[in-house]
Protein backbone atom coordinates (compact mmCIF):
# COMPACT_ATOMS: atom_id res chain seq x y z
CA UNK A 1 0.00 0.00 0.00
CA UNK A 2 1.37 3.41 -0.98
CA UNK A 3 1.88 6.17 1.56
CA UNK A 4 -0.80 8.23 -0.23
CA UNK A 5 -3.37 5.46 0.07
CA UNK A 6 -2.40 4.82 3.69
CA UNK A 7 -2.98 8.50 4.44
CA UNK A 8 -6.32 8.41 2.64
CA UNK A 9 -7.50 5.43 4.70
CA UNK A 10 -6.31 7.11 7.92
CA UNK A 11 -8.38 10.26 7.34
CA UNK A 12 -9.86 12.14 10.25
CA UNK A 13 -13.25 11.87 8.55
CA UNK A 14 -14.07 9.31 5.86
CA UNK A 15 -17.19 8.72 3.76
CA UNK A 16 -17.77 5.19 2.53
CA UNK A 17 -20.15 4.63 -0.40
CA UNK A 18 -21.64 1.15 -0.82
CA UNK A 19 -23.42 0.15 -4.02
CA UNK A 20 -26.46 -2.09 -4.40
CA UNK A 21 -24.51 -4.82 -6.17
CA UNK A 22 -22.32 -5.25 -3.10
CA UNK A 23 -25.12 -5.47 -0.55
CA UNK A 24 -27.70 -7.44 -2.51
CA UNK A 25 -27.29 -10.46 -4.78
CA UNK A 26 -29.01 -10.94 -8.14
CA UNK A 27 -31.95 -12.69 -6.44
CA UNK A 28 -32.65 -9.71 -4.19
CA UNK A 29 -31.20 -11.27 -1.01
CA UNK A 30 -28.98 -9.40 1.43
CA UNK A 31 -25.32 -10.46 1.47
CA UNK A 32 -25.29 -10.53 5.27
CA UNK A 33 -21.83 -12.09 5.69
CA UNK A 34 -20.30 -9.45 3.43
CA UNK A 35 -22.00 -6.66 5.37
CA UNK A 36 -20.71 -8.04 8.66
CA UNK A 37 -17.19 -8.00 7.20
CA UNK A 38 -17.57 -4.38 6.15
CA UNK A 39 -18.89 -3.51 9.62
CA UNK A 40 -15.67 -4.99 11.03
CA UNK A 41 -13.69 -2.78 8.63
CA UNK A 42 -15.64 0.25 9.85
CA UNK A 43 -14.98 -0.68 13.48
CA UNK A 44 -11.25 -0.87 12.74
CA UNK A 45 -11.30 2.51 11.02
CA UNK A 46 -13.03 4.05 14.03
CA UNK A 47 -10.67 2.34 16.46
CA UNK A 48 -7.79 3.94 14.56
CA UNK A 49 -9.34 7.39 15.09
CA UNK A 50 -11.40 8.00 11.96
CA UNK A 51 -14.99 9.22 11.92
CA UNK A 52 -16.95 7.16 9.37
CA UNK A 53 -20.10 8.02 7.41
CA UNK A 54 -21.75 5.42 5.19
CA UNK A 55 -23.73 6.30 2.06
CA UNK A 56 -25.59 3.17 1.09
CA UNK A 57 -27.68 2.02 -1.84
CA UNK A 58 -29.82 -1.10 -1.75
CA UNK A 59 -33.36 -0.10 -0.75
CA UNK A 60 -34.90 -0.74 -4.18
CA UNK A 61 -32.85 -3.92 -4.64
CA UNK A 62 -34.05 -5.28 -1.27
CA UNK A 63 -37.64 -4.13 -1.64
CA UNK A 64 -38.90 -5.37 -4.98
CA UNK A 65 -39.00 -9.06 -4.02
CA UNK A 66 -40.53 -8.23 -0.66
CA UNK A 67 -43.48 -6.70 -2.55
CA UNK A 68 -43.85 -9.74 -4.77
CA UNK A 69 -42.78 -7.96 -7.95
CA UNK A 70 -41.64 -10.44 -10.63
CA UNK A 71 -38.54 -8.41 -11.56
CA UNK A 72 -36.66 -5.27 -10.62
CA UNK A 73 -39.09 -2.40 -11.32
CA UNK A 74 -38.67 0.04 -14.18
CA UNK A 75 -41.64 2.37 -13.61
CA UNK A 76 -40.84 5.20 -11.20
CA UNK A 77 -43.81 4.61 -8.87
CA UNK A 78 -42.89 0.93 -8.53
CA UNK A 79 -39.26 1.87 -7.80
CA UNK A 80 -40.42 4.21 -5.08
CA UNK A 81 -42.73 1.57 -3.61
CA UNK A 82 -39.84 -0.91 -3.63
CA UNK A 83 -37.62 1.68 -1.95
CA UNK A 84 -40.19 2.19 0.80
CA UNK A 85 -40.35 -1.55 1.49
CA UNK A 86 -36.61 -2.06 1.16
CA UNK A 87 -35.51 0.89 3.28
CA UNK A 88 -36.82 -0.76 6.46
CA UNK A 89 -34.83 -3.89 5.68
CA UNK A 90 -31.75 -1.91 4.70
CA UNK A 91 -31.71 0.14 7.90
CA UNK A 92 -32.20 -2.97 10.03
CA UNK A 93 -29.36 -4.76 8.22
CA UNK A 94 -26.92 -1.90 8.91
CA UNK A 95 -28.10 -1.55 12.51
CA UNK A 96 -27.60 -5.24 13.23
CA UNK A 97 -24.23 -5.49 11.49
CA UNK A 98 -22.79 -2.41 13.23
CA UNK A 99 -24.25 -3.42 16.60
CA UNK A 100 -22.20 -6.64 16.47
CA UNK A 101 -19.13 -4.40 16.47
CA UNK A 102 -20.45 -2.27 19.33
CA UNK A 103 -21.33 0.65 17.04
CA UNK A 104 -24.54 2.68 16.92
CA UNK A 105 -26.08 3.25 13.50
CA UNK A 106 -28.18 6.34 12.71
CA UNK A 107 -30.35 6.51 9.59
CA UNK A 108 -30.25 9.74 7.57
CA UNK A 109 -32.51 10.08 4.49
CA UNK A 110 -31.81 13.02 2.20
CA UNK A 111 -32.00 13.96 -1.47
CA UNK A 112 -29.58 15.88 -3.64
CA UNK A 113 -31.96 18.81 -3.29
CA UNK A 114 -31.33 18.79 0.45
CA UNK A 115 -27.66 19.43 -0.28
CA UNK A 116 -28.52 22.45 -2.45
CA UNK A 117 -31.12 24.19 -0.28
CA UNK A 118 -29.08 26.26 2.16
CA UNK A 119 -31.22 25.79 5.28
CA UNK A 120 -31.70 22.05 4.78
CA UNK A 121 -27.99 21.70 3.98
CA UNK A 122 -27.03 23.32 7.28
CA UNK A 123 -29.52 21.23 9.23
CA UNK A 124 -28.24 17.99 7.66
CA UNK A 125 -24.63 19.04 8.26
CA UNK A 126 -25.30 19.87 11.90
CA UNK A 127 -27.20 16.63 12.52
CA UNK A 128 -24.53 14.41 11.01
CA UNK A 129 -21.78 16.36 12.74
CA UNK A 130 -23.50 15.78 16.07
CA UNK A 131 -23.92 12.07 15.34
CA UNK A 132 -20.21 11.78 14.61
CA UNK A 133 -19.29 13.60 17.81
CA UNK A 134 -21.48 11.14 19.71
CA UNK A 135 -19.62 8.22 18.17
CA UNK A 136 -22.42 6.99 15.90
CA UNK A 137 -22.11 5.90 12.27
CA UNK A 138 -24.53 7.92 10.11
CA UNK A 139 -25.98 5.63 7.42
CA UNK A 140 -27.15 7.90 4.61
CA UNK A 141 -29.40 7.00 1.71
CA UNK A 142 -31.24 8.85 -1.01
CA UNK A 143 -34.85 9.41 0.07
CA UNK A 144 -36.09 7.42 -2.91
CA UNK A 145 -39.75 7.54 -1.93
CA UNK A 146 -39.88 11.28 -2.69
CA UNK A 147 -37.00 11.67 -5.20
CA UNK A 148 -37.81 11.77 -8.90
CA UNK A 149 -34.92 12.27 -11.31
CA UNK A 150 -32.39 11.47 -8.55
CA UNK A 151 -33.54 7.86 -8.33
CA UNK A 152 -32.82 7.11 -11.98
CA UNK A 153 -29.06 7.39 -12.45
CA UNK A 154 -25.96 7.43 -10.28
CA UNK A 155 -27.78 9.07 -7.41
CA UNK A 156 -25.77 7.72 -4.49
CA UNK A 157 -22.41 8.20 -6.20
CA UNK A 158 -23.12 11.90 -6.49
CA UNK A 159 -24.88 11.97 -3.14
CA UNK A 160 -21.83 10.46 -1.44
CA UNK A 161 -19.66 13.21 -2.94
CA UNK A 162 -22.09 15.89 -1.76
CA UNK A 163 -22.08 14.37 1.74
CA UNK A 164 -18.28 14.28 1.74
CA UNK A 165 -18.16 17.96 0.78
CA UNK A 166 -20.87 18.86 3.30
CA UNK A 167 -18.95 17.24 6.15
CA UNK A 168 -15.47 18.35 5.00
CA UNK A 169 -14.39 14.72 4.79
CA UNK A 170 -10.80 14.12 3.79
CA UNK A 171 -11.48 10.87 1.94
CA UNK A 172 -14.37 9.37 -0.03
CA UNK A 173 -14.16 5.62 -0.71
CA UNK A 174 -16.36 4.41 -3.57
CA UNK A 175 -16.76 0.65 -3.23
CA UNK A 176 -17.80 -0.78 -6.56
CA UNK A 177 -17.78 -3.98 -8.61
CA UNK A 178 -14.53 -2.93 -10.31
CA UNK A 179 -11.08 -2.30 -8.84
CA UNK A 180 -10.62 1.17 -10.28
CA UNK A 181 -10.58 3.01 -13.57
CA UNK A 182 -9.22 1.41 -16.74
CA UNK A 183 -8.34 2.92 -20.09
CA UNK A 184 -11.22 0.82 -21.51
CA UNK A 185 -13.67 -1.81 -20.31
CA UNK A 186 -11.35 -4.66 -19.19
CA UNK A 187 -14.14 -7.20 -19.82
CA UNK A 188 -14.20 -6.26 -23.49
CA UNK A 189 -10.69 -5.04 -24.21
CA UNK A 190 -7.76 -7.30 -23.21
CA UNK A 191 -5.39 -4.37 -23.70
CA UNK A 192 -7.18 -2.16 -21.14
CA UNK A 193 -4.75 -0.74 -18.58
CA UNK A 194 -5.53 -0.05 -14.94
CA UNK A 195 -4.87 3.55 -13.81
CA UNK A 196 -3.68 3.60 -10.16
CA UNK A 197 -3.52 7.37 -9.64
CA UNK A 198 -5.29 10.36 -11.16
CA UNK A 199 -4.35 13.93 -10.34
CA UNK A 200 -6.89 15.64 -12.62
CA UNK A 201 -10.08 14.49 -14.32
CA UNK A 202 -9.59 15.49 -17.95
CA UNK A 203 -11.85 14.94 -20.99
CA UNK A 204 -9.62 11.96 -21.85
CA UNK A 205 -10.26 10.44 -18.40
CA UNK A 206 -14.01 11.00 -18.75
CA UNK A 207 -13.96 9.26 -22.13
CA UNK A 208 -12.72 6.08 -20.41
CA UNK A 209 -15.95 5.72 -18.41
CA UNK A 210 -18.16 2.83 -19.50
CA UNK A 211 -21.48 1.37 -18.38
CA UNK A 212 -22.08 -0.35 -15.08
CA UNK A 213 -21.16 -4.04 -15.07
CA UNK A 214 -23.95 -4.99 -12.66
CA UNK A 215 -27.62 -5.67 -13.19
CA UNK A 216 -28.32 -4.61 -9.61
CA UNK A 217 -26.82 -1.11 -9.31
CA UNK A 218 -27.87 2.03 -11.15
CA UNK A 219 -24.63 4.03 -11.23
CA UNK A 220 -21.91 3.37 -13.80
CA UNK A 221 -18.34 4.60 -14.11
CA UNK A 222 -19.52 7.96 -15.47
CA UNK A 223 -21.35 8.72 -12.23
CA UNK A 224 -18.30 7.66 -10.20
CA UNK A 225 -16.11 10.05 -12.15
CA UNK A 226 -18.69 12.77 -11.60
CA UNK A 227 -18.58 12.02 -7.86
CA UNK A 228 -14.77 12.09 -7.90
CA UNK A 229 -14.81 15.46 -9.66
CA UNK A 230 -17.20 16.94 -7.09
CA UNK A 231 -15.22 15.61 -4.13
CA UNK A 232 -11.69 16.37 -5.31
CA UNK A 233 -12.74 19.88 -6.26
CA UNK A 234 -13.56 20.42 -2.58
CA UNK A 235 -10.28 18.97 -1.33
CA UNK A 236 -11.45 15.41 -0.67
CA UNK A 237 -9.39 12.48 -1.96
CA UNK A 238 -11.34 9.67 -3.64
CA UNK A 239 -10.54 5.95 -3.63
CA UNK A 240 -12.34 3.81 -6.22
CA UNK A 241 -11.99 0.18 -5.21
CA UNK A 242 -13.44 -3.28 -5.69
CA UNK A 243 -15.81 -3.93 -2.83
CA UNK A 244 -17.40 -7.27 -3.69
CA UNK A 245 -14.88 -9.32 -1.70
CA UNK A 246 -15.04 -9.86 2.05
CA UNK A 247 -13.41 -7.08 4.17
CA UNK A 248 -12.77 -4.64 1.27
CA UNK A 249 -11.03 -1.99 3.42
CA UNK A 250 -8.72 -4.60 4.94
CA UNK A 251 -8.01 -5.79 1.39
CA UNK A 252 -6.96 -2.26 0.40
CA UNK A 253 -4.60 -2.10 3.35
CA UNK A 254 -3.16 -5.44 2.25
CA UNK A 255 -2.42 -4.09 -1.22
CA UNK A 256 -5.58 -4.63 -3.28
CA UNK A 257 -5.66 -2.61 -6.48
CA UNK A 258 -7.62 0.65 -6.66
CA UNK A 259 -7.60 4.07 -8.28
CA UNK A 260 -6.72 7.04 -6.08
CA UNK A 261 -7.95 10.48 -7.16
CA UNK A 262 -5.80 13.09 -5.45
CA UNK A 263 -6.94 16.55 -4.34
CA UNK A 264 -4.88 19.69 -4.86
CA UNK A 265 -6.12 21.32 -1.66
CA UNK A 266 -7.67 20.36 1.69
CA UNK A 267 -11.37 20.40 2.58
CA UNK A 268 -10.85 23.24 5.03
CA UNK A 269 -8.85 25.35 2.56
CA UNK A 270 -11.40 24.69 -0.18
CA UNK A 271 -14.22 25.75 2.13
CA UNK A 272 -12.39 28.93 3.14
CA UNK A 273 -11.73 29.77 -0.53
CA UNK A 274 -15.42 29.16 -1.30
CA UNK A 275 -16.52 31.51 1.48
CA UNK A 276 -14.00 34.16 0.43
CA UNK A 277 -14.63 34.14 -3.30
CA UNK A 278 -17.84 32.41 -4.29
CA UNK A 279 -20.43 33.82 -1.88
CA UNK A 280 -21.87 37.32 -2.15
CA UNK A 281 -22.46 38.88 1.30
CA UNK A 282 -26.08 39.67 2.16
CA UNK A 283 -25.44 41.77 5.27
CA UNK A 284 -22.87 43.11 7.72
CA UNK A 285 -22.05 42.72 11.40
CA UNK A 286 -20.22 45.67 13.02
CA UNK A 287 -17.77 44.66 15.74
CA UNK A 288 -16.10 46.29 18.70
CA UNK A 289 -12.31 46.40 19.07
CA UNK A 290 -12.26 43.38 21.34
CA UNK A 291 -14.01 41.23 18.75
CA UNK A 292 -11.65 42.45 16.03
CA UNK A 293 -8.66 41.42 18.14
CA UNK A 294 -10.28 38.04 18.91
CA UNK A 295 -10.78 37.31 15.21
CA UNK A 296 -7.13 38.18 14.52
CA UNK A 297 -6.17 35.52 17.10
CA UNK A 298 -8.27 32.92 15.27
CA UNK A 299 -11.33 32.98 17.52
CA UNK A 300 -15.00 32.76 16.55
CA UNK A 301 -17.32 35.77 16.65
CA UNK A 302 -19.53 35.82 19.76
CA UNK A 303 -22.65 37.99 20.12
CA UNK A 304 -20.97 40.05 22.84
CA UNK A 305 -18.61 41.57 20.27
CA UNK A 306 -21.31 42.81 17.86
CA UNK A 307 -22.51 46.41 18.01
CA UNK A 308 -24.71 46.70 14.94
CA UNK A 309 -26.49 44.60 12.29
CA UNK A 310 -27.14 45.61 8.69
CA UNK A 311 -28.98 43.78 5.93
CA UNK A 312 -31.55 41.01 5.58
CA UNK A 313 -29.94 37.61 5.82
CA UNK A 314 -30.92 34.06 6.71
CA UNK A 315 -29.09 31.49 8.78
CA UNK A 316 -26.12 30.23 6.77
CA UNK A 317 -25.82 33.30 4.53
CA UNK A 318 -22.50 35.04 4.00
CA UNK A 319 -22.02 38.33 5.87
CA UNK A 320 -19.20 40.84 6.13
CA UNK A 321 -17.65 41.48 9.54
CA UNK A 322 -16.67 45.14 9.91
CA UNK A 323 -14.32 46.96 12.28
CA UNK A 324 -15.68 49.96 14.24
CA UNK A 325 -14.60 52.30 11.39
CA UNK A 326 -16.63 50.26 8.86
CA UNK A 327 -13.64 48.55 7.28
CA UNK A 328 -14.46 44.93 6.24
CA UNK A 329 -12.05 42.61 8.02
CA UNK A 330 -13.64 39.18 7.47
CA UNK A 331 -16.42 37.27 5.77
CA UNK A 332 -18.27 34.31 7.21
CA UNK A 333 -21.42 32.24 7.40
CA UNK A 334 -23.77 33.53 10.08
CA UNK A 335 -25.46 31.08 12.46
CA UNK A 336 -28.64 33.16 12.97
CA UNK A 337 -30.97 35.12 10.72
CA UNK A 338 -30.97 38.92 10.84
CA UNK A 339 -33.91 39.21 13.25
CA UNK A 340 -32.38 36.83 15.80
CA UNK A 341 -28.91 38.32 15.36
CA UNK A 342 -30.39 41.74 16.14
CA UNK A 343 -31.75 40.40 19.44
CA UNK A 344 -28.34 39.00 20.33
CA UNK A 345 -26.31 42.19 19.90
CA UNK A 346 -23.94 42.49 22.86
CA UNK A 347 -25.26 39.34 24.56
CA UNK A 348 -23.15 36.98 26.61
CA UNK A 349 -23.45 33.33 25.58
CA UNK A 350 -25.29 32.62 28.85
CA UNK A 351 -27.99 35.12 27.79
CA UNK A 352 -28.79 33.62 24.35
CA UNK A 353 -31.66 31.41 25.49
CA UNK A 354 -33.27 34.20 27.53
CA UNK A 355 -33.16 36.61 24.59
CA UNK A 356 -34.42 34.19 21.92
CA UNK A 357 -36.55 31.79 23.93
CA UNK A 358 -34.43 28.90 22.62
CA UNK A 359 -30.74 27.97 22.63
CA UNK A 360 -28.76 27.97 19.40
CA UNK A 361 -25.03 28.09 18.79
CA UNK A 362 -22.80 30.13 21.08
CA UNK A 363 -21.11 31.75 18.09
CA UNK A 364 -22.67 34.15 15.63
CA UNK A 365 -19.96 33.14 13.16
CA UNK A 366 -17.85 30.09 13.94
CA UNK A 367 -14.13 30.28 13.10
CA UNK A 368 -14.49 27.27 10.77
CA UNK A 369 -17.00 29.31 8.73
CA UNK A 370 -14.92 32.50 8.67
CA UNK A 371 -12.12 33.88 6.53
CA UNK A 372 -10.11 37.03 7.23
CA UNK A 373 -9.91 39.55 4.39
Amino acid sequence: MSEELAAALSARRLVLKVGSALLVDAQGALRADWLEGLARDIAELKAAGSEVVVVTSGAVALGWRALGLPRRPVRLEEKQAAAAAGQIRLARAWQEALAKEGLAAAQVLITLDDTENRRRYLNARATMGTLLRLGAVPVVNENDTVATTEIRFGDNDRLSARVAVMLEAETLVLLSDVDGLYTADPHRDPNARHIPRITRITPEIRAMAGDTLSGVGTGGMASKLMAAEIATGAGCRVVLARGIDYRPIAALRAGARCTLFTAATTPRRARKDWIAGALAPTGSLWLDEGAVAALARGSSLLPAGVTRIEGRFEKGDAVLLRAPDGRPIAKGLVAYDAADAERLIGAKTSEIEARLGWRGRDELVHRDDLVLL
